[in-house]
């Protein structure tokens, strides 16, 4: 970059960008307001290389190639280098920074650098030559890649960050589960209220100032396990409560399961009610997610033909460049990575006289189809149950793919556990799990549930709290 150091780049800063941000969000280099966003040349030969590849992220980079190109395609090879304003950009963005390509192909080794035949090394020498070359200026180095922020951390780089514009909340303590559990007795704390009778439901309503903070479809329980009740109408002064009490919300079943504790009964009532689009069910391993949603597909598709068949699909990182050369069907190639779903199927029948037949049956009668979450764009989903296991290890731009496939008379089952992160870009606070959990918190159509408690084994739940 040829800018000379003047009174107005004191307070700029410069951001730059590592590919696997580009990739997470194409449209990354828009959210950094008034400051000027750098990126070097070795993230667009990245680029260049994912763009072709049979995998989902070759869309996001494709989308980001394009995105660049828009913005840089009047410019000279010099404003390029010197960063060209990204108000020229037309769309709804607040970005009135610059836009800069970096020639690092022309960076000599340093002495504080790493070597520069790495691409990671080649991006944090950027952020060293701009540390060197904008002294007065913050430069900061942007990356999902927890490893790469700490290589760059060592190498001298003052400035590394994750992309946070997506994160929503700071603390995943302060996720919400999607009930609330009242110290006590619940009746003795509210004081006033009316209640309507409509058949067999009664909707209690009392003043807000009772209840904490509100969401759509939210449950409510107490200490005595006798109240049990759900959200079902509220304004600035006043909240209506769907009076399901505890042991009635106990005896819910489905496909022959049965809640074990309040949760996975609150999990059963909002799976089988039929007016939820969406029903998302967070939890740690063994607490039953798969299991129960499975029982309630089947329960909705073949008992009660409400739906004609079950989806199930989960992220496979792996199986983008291999499943096309795997033997058999789709449904056989993904078969390893949905095991859990065919464990959950031999629970439901292991008491069958002959399981096998069963299984086969159950396959073919409630339509069992096992996709994979890559073939899942550019589809439109009618009349089904989809089951998205392992949803933690997926972006919020992954879980948009999936959402926005779903068409008229579809149910949505999104499930995942928190704590069994696997890709390298993702906490828990970045999930894209936790990003659907609090953007559709006030969406009335969908209902999150948080399973406390394993129910798989004393061995589980002890490697749960211990391990």
């Amino acid at each position: 970059m040829t800018a000379n150091v003047s009174q107005s780049t004191q307070a700029t800063k410069y951001f730059v960008l590592d590919t696997n941000i580009l990739l997470h969000d194409p449209l990354a280099f828009l959210s950094f307001d008034e400051h000027n966003v750098v990126i070097p040349m070795v993230v667009l030969e990245e680029l260049d290389n994912i763009k072709d590849r049979n995998k989902d992220v070759s869309r996001d980079a494709r989308v980001a190639i394009r995105s660049l190109e828009e913005v840089l395609q009047d410019a000279t090879p010099e404003q390029i280098v010197e960063g060209v304003p990204l108000t020229q950009l037309s769309g709804d963005h607040q970005a009135n920074g610059t836009l800069a390509i970096f020639p690092d192909y022309e960076l000599e080794q340093s002495a504080s650098a790493l070597a520069l035949n790495e691409n990671d090394h080649r991006i944090i020498q950027v952020a060293l030559e701009l540390q060197i070359k904008f002294v007065g200026s913050t430069v900061t180095l942007v990356t999902k890649d927890i490893n790469m922020r700490l290589k760059a951390k060592g190498a001298g780089v003052k400035h590394v960050e994750d992309y946070r514009t997506d994160q929503l909340i700071d603390d995943i303590r302060l996720l919400t589960k999607g009930f609330y559990q009242f110290e006590g007795d619940f009746w003795q704390q509210v004081g006033d209220v009316s209640t309507l009778q409509e058949g067999r439901d009664a909707y209690h309503t009392v003043s807000r100032e009772h209840l904490p903070q509100i969401f759509y479809n939210e449950y409510f329980i107490d200490e005595t396990e006798h109240f049990a009740a759900r959200v079902d109408a509220f304004d600035e002064t006043s909240v209506t409560l769907m009076d399901l009490g505890h042991e009635r919300l106990m005896g819910y079943s489905a496909w022959g399961i049965h809640p074990k504790n309040i949760y996975q009964a609150m999990a059963m009532h909002a799976l089988l009610d039929t007016g939820l689009d969406m029903v998302i069910l967070t939890g740690p391993a063994g607490s039953g997610k798969t299991l129960l949603a499975l029982a309630a597909a089947l329960e909705m598709v073949v008992e009660k033909g409400i739906y004609e068949k079950i989806i199930v699909t989960r992220n496979t990182p792996e199986i983008a460049e291999s499943i096309g050369f795997l033997p058999g069907t789709e449904e056989e190639k993904m078969a390893p990575w949905l095991s859990a779903i065919t464990d959950s199927l031999e629970v439901l029948h292991k008491n069958d006289e002959s399981m096998d037949s069963s299984l086969n049956y159950i396959m073919t009668k409630a339509n069992i189809q096992f996709k994979s979450l890559n073939f899942m764009r550019g589809r439109s989903i009618q009349n089904a149950v989809v089951i998205l296991d392992e949803a933690q290890n997926l972006t919020a731009s992954q879980l948009k793919t999936i959402i926005t496939r779903c068409g008229e008379n579809t149910k949505l089952v999104v499930s995942g556990n928190l704590a069994q992160i696997d890709s390298y870009y993702l906490t828990a606070v970045t999930s894209g799990l936790t990003f659907i959990v609090e953007r559709f918190k006030d969406y009335p159509g969908s209902a999150t549930i948080n399973l406390n408690g394993v129910v798989r084994s004393s061995l589980a739940e002890y490697a749960e709290e211990h391990l």
